[in-house]
Order: C-alpha cells, then structure tokens, then sequence
C-alpha cells in the first residue's frame, strides 16, 4: 500500500463548490488535476492538502 499527499490551491468560486488545482511535485504531472470541494466544507480556505491511499 502507498500513501500520496497532494496539494492544491485556490482557483474559482462556483455556485455550491470551490475548484482547486493540484500544485505538483517539481518535474511531476499532476495527479488529479482540479477537483471541486462543497462550499460548506471547504470555507474560506485557499489551499487545501487530500491524501490518497493504494491498496493491492
């Protein structure tokens, strides 16, 4: 099993969500890209981290 935590950062307000796009590792794609993340979890805040887990 590995571990990865990806970072992401402000990009646009929407309706219900805010969008993030990933901050990648220097010299790596991105792994997810954006994501959108519901307005009433996500607050105010600018950056946010998300940790993805494999399992075989």
């Amino acid at each position: 099993m590995s571990e990865k935590t990806i970072k992401f950062e402000f990009e646009k307000h929407n309706k219900n969500s805010i969008r993030y796009k990933e901050v990648p590792e220097n010299g790596m794609p991105p792994v997810l890209g954006s994501i959108y993340v519901q307005k009433w979890f996500a607050g105010d805040s600018k950056n946010i981290e998300v940790t993805i887990k494999t399992e075989n």
